[in-house]
């Protein structure tokens, strides 16, 4: 972020959490610079009225705090001025789609924006994109590993088999920044943290990565979000970046439901903009989805959320796709008796 005395950070993200105490907080009191607590809880408006007031040069959030700032502004219930002075920030918590990112950098001046990638039980980053960083590399990777931190791409049943340059498969990481353990929990803290054949101990991650030849990881999902239709292997996260480039929709969140013939299906939550509220149908995600991406992958169940009823969230701000799927299937089953 190269942050220096004169910069003033809003930081939305909970103390509670690493983002919000540790690349929030700490971050600015061993820089000297400035930072801005804009609500007790995350409240959209009050960040973007901060950042306007306070003149804040860097905004931090996860995914779901950026899409309800951008649709504020988008909607004219906040004045597009006053965001001039942003640079940076950091963006982090989950995944975050391509076409947020893109948005970012156009409206709220953030092209300076980082994003950091790593867990709680790694202290918490592993890999971080920088404010030079190729704009393609900090738009579409999570940057490359912190110099304390050595990783593999490993086969996610096989964890002893360490994929090639540019394979999919799951991240692990090891290193000095690991936690001990999972407090009074031996078995779960034996299922992630993994000892090699020398000894040396890895966290698995449940993240699906990819690395390039130099050194830039990508994120493609949650291993246990994947869904897997007819044997073919489908990542929301690419669904998501694409929907989310429709002007119509706000917000979409993908997941996976039972079916009888492919095993799995692809159902899609999706928040409509108020102006086309009324009017988005189902045919419209579907042929979007067509025009843009293979057949696979085109939702079969489309569902329409109000943005008075919000994605269920964990604390820190992440969608709980179970909570979602759980959902579908309710609906489903509805929708069939």
């Amino acid at each position: 972020m190269l942050l220096t005395p004169n910069d003033i950070v809003c930081c939305p993200p909970p103390l509670f959490h690493c983002f919000g105490g540790i690349l929030g907080y700490m971050a600015t009191a061993t820089h000297g610079s400035a930072i801005v607590f804009p609500s007790e809880s995350f409240n959209a408006r009050a960040a973007l009225e901060a950042v306007q007031e306070e003149k804040c040069t860097a905004l931090h959030g996860v995914p779901t705090m950026f899409l309800e700032e951008l649709s504020m502004i988008e909607t004219g219930e906040i004045s597009s001025e006053g965001f001039q002075h942003l640079r940076t920030g950091i963006a982090a918590g989950s995944s975050i789609p391509s076409e947020i990112m893109k948005k970012l950098h156009k409206v709220l001046n953030l092209t300076e924006l980082t994003i950091c990638y790593g867990m709680t039980e790694t202290s918490p980053v592993s890999a971080m994109t920088t404010t030079d960083d190729p704009i393609d590399k900090r738009i579409y990777s999570v940057g490359k590993l912190m110099p304390h931190v050595e990783a593999k791409i490993v086969d996610p049943v096989d964890k002893k088999e360490i994929l090639s340059i540019e394979r999919r498969g799951e991240l692990a990481v090891s290193g000095y920044l690991l936690m001990k353990e999972y407090w009074a929990d031996p078995e779960r803290t034996a299922e992630v943290m993994i000892p090699d054949d020398s000894g040396k101990v890895w966290m698995h991650t449940g993240d699906e990565a990819s690395m390039s030849p130099d050194g830039y990881i990508t994120i493609t999902g949650r291993i246990k979000d994947l869904i897997i239709r007819g044997g073919e292997n489908i990542h929301p996260l690419e669904i998501e970046n694409c929907l989310l480039a429709n002007y119509g929709v706000a917000d979409v969140s993908v997941v996976g439901v039972p079916d009888v013939r492919y095993g799995e299906a692809v159902a899609a939550f999706v928040v409509p903009r108020d102006h086309v509220s009324k009017t988005l149908t189902t045919e419209d995600i579907q042929q979007w989805v067509r025009e843009k991406l293979s057949n696979h992958l085109i939702p079969k169940h489309v569902f329409f959320l109000s943005p008075l009823e919000p994605f269920p969230k964990t604390a820190s701000g992440k969608i709980q796709k179970f909570k979602l799927r759980e959902k579908a299937i309710s609906l489903l089953a509805t929708s069939a008796a």
